[in-house]
């Protein structure tokens, strides 16, 4: 059995402190830094989406800025998962797909849903949100993912509802919201969020070879059992390869592209 391809990427490209020879070279234009950023990490989470819209030409321009094999994460709108009925979000889900994301094209990776961390678990209104997913637009096909972080989604059935619709999980490292670890679609999103100013790396070697540890075992079709957190059988959603795309993200921002570059150094070709 082949393996997916793994991915390992940043939160954004526009960040002072990466400037000056930190990630970026002294001297480079603020205008290339995604164009450089994109030739060192394989994928990008763009979190401004959460707060407002974007315009298409900026899609266009970010598809245009970047490596054919290169991948966006697009993080949803808030207006559209910070609602009590999860059903009344079907004009924001909406509004942001014709605000031209798929103008990324075959760059468009998973889409990134996240909930506010008082959102409870409740199946016919979070059920009521997935439906309201759609799968293409615009002839792009669609992958979805939800961030949840209320203790009331680790439940068996709120991972059979994922996999019913085909909707990942995206599996957090955080030291504040729950774990969540179950595959539940054809690839896997992981947010790793705990970096510190004191590591070089932004991680422990040990740390960073765990992770590499996880994105092998899911890039080939496995669970890994211990160190991780489920809500059901670990095993139920293996045994087929995947992608994965793995952030560097939060935490001691400042040392998430050297997390990165750390992270890609001890991965396995794919």
């Amino acid at each position: 059995m082949g393996a997916g391809k793994i991915r390992v990427g940043i939160g954004g490209w526009t960040f002072a402190p990466w400037r000056g020879g930190v990630f970026y070279p002294k001297g480079l234009a603020q205008a290339r830094e995604l164009e450089h950023a994109s030739r060192q990490v394989t994928a990008i989470e763009i979190n401004g989406t959460y707060y407002g819209s974007q315009k298409p030409e900026s899609f266009a321009k970010w598809h245009d800025e970047t490596p054919d094999d290169f991948k966006f994460a697009v993080k949803g709108p808030r207006f559209a998962t910070n609602r009590k009925v999860l059903a009344d979000s079907a004009p924001s889900i909406e509004k942001f797909f014709l605000s031209g994301v798929t103008n990324l094209k075959s760059k468009l990776g998973p889409i990134n849903w996240q909930f506010m961390a008082t959102k409870k678990y409740d199946r016919s209104d979070f059920e009521s949100f997935l439906k309201l997913l759609p799968q293409t637009h615009d002839g792009v096909e669609l992958k979805h993912a939800v961030e949840v972080r209320h203790e009331s989604f680790r439940d068996p059935d709120f991972i059979a509802l994922a996999r019913e619709y085909g909707v990942g999980v995206i599996i957090g490292v955080h030291e504040k919201y729950p774990q969540i670890a179950d595959l539940t679609a054809d690839f896997a999103y992981v947010r790793v969020q705990t970096s510190v100013a004191e590591e070089p790396n932004g991680y422990s070697d040990a740390e960073l070879d765990l992770v590499a540890k996880f994105a092998g075992a899911w890039a080939v079709g496995r669970a890994p059992e211990s160190d991780l957190i489920y809500a059901a059988d670990p095993q139920a959603g293996a045994s087929n390869s995947r992608d994965v795309y793995v952030f560097m993200i939060a935490g001691a921002k400042e040392r998430n592209p050297a997390a990165a570059l750390a992270l890609m150094d001890r991965l396995p070709e794919t």
